[in-house]
């Protein structure tokens, strides 16, 4: 059974879907050890040149980072939310995983850190230690580390976002109070009709911006006149609409 199929069914059949395995947790031990080589690296270096300007740019580096993370997450949600399904190379299972969670937005809230993130983590992993052990540039290293953080830990601001305020740790419901993690209301209205915006889920710092410019209207309408291909979002709800 695949993972969001086990998720969909989770509430009837098993009491075990959201709980973080041995496995889980090794993925996630090893992608925060990625991003804190890269942290610590960039702050060394930043620190110990001789370029006053270096600790600057890095700090630089790490804000354009998570700036640029967050439209990120927007992209890949949309597309996976829009295009595809379980039967595509690659990303078929979030592909799924993602149009489950449209059945059942709650259910996110209940796995555990490690289940939730471990799938990011070993992505993050891959992607990053190559530049750890290549680069010795503070800015790209502080870049990159809280870029693929941002990416990382979008997933745990998504199910913040989806959960009571009164559940949710002090600090982060203080941090989306201030919007530097993606609030409870913005992403409500991505789960409301027409199931076609707020798709940012680091900060939803983007969210306005595309949202009121159409930018993913327009890559649909772009992308269905060269491919002639229809997202989910122009068709696709049940009875009580909630999208598929």
């Amino acid at each position: 059974m695949s993972e969001s199929t086990f998720e969909l069914n989770s509430c009837n059949n098993d009491e075990t879907w959201h709980v973080s395995t041995w496995i889980h947790r090794a993925f996630f031990a090893t992608g925060c050890a990625t991003l804190l080589i890269s942290l610590a690296k960039s702050l060394v270096i930043a620190c110990s040149s001789r370029g006053g300007w270096q600790p600057f740019l890095a700090l630089f580096g790490a804000i354009l980072g998570y700036i640029l993370a967050d439209l990120a997450t927007g992209i890949y949600h949309w597309a996976i939310d829009n295009y595809g399904s379980e039967k595509t190379p690659v990303f078929g299972s979030q592909i799924e995983s993602f149009q489950s969670h449209h059945h059942q937005p709650w259910s996110i809230s209940k796995r555990q850190l490690a289940n939730n993130l471990h799938l990011p983590a070993a992505w993050v992993t891959a992607a990053v230690w190559p530049v750890n052990i290549v680069s010795r540039d503070p800015v790209l290293l502080g870049f990159v580390a809280v870029f693929a953080g941002g990416i990382m830990f979008s997933q745990l601001f998504h199910a913040w976002a989806h959960t009571p305020k009164g559940k949710l740790p002090p600090l982060a419901a203080a941090l989306q109070d201030v919007g530097i993690i993606v609030g409870r209301g913005q992403h409500a209205a991505h789960h409301k009709p027409p199931y076609n915006g707020n798709y940012c889920i680091l900060s939803g710092l983007w969210n306005r911006f595309l949202d009121k410019y159409k930018f993913f209207v327009g890559l649909e309408t772009v992308l269905h006149a060269v491919l002639g291909v229809k997202p989910r979002s122009w068709s696709d709800s049940n009875a009580d609409g909630t999208r598929f």
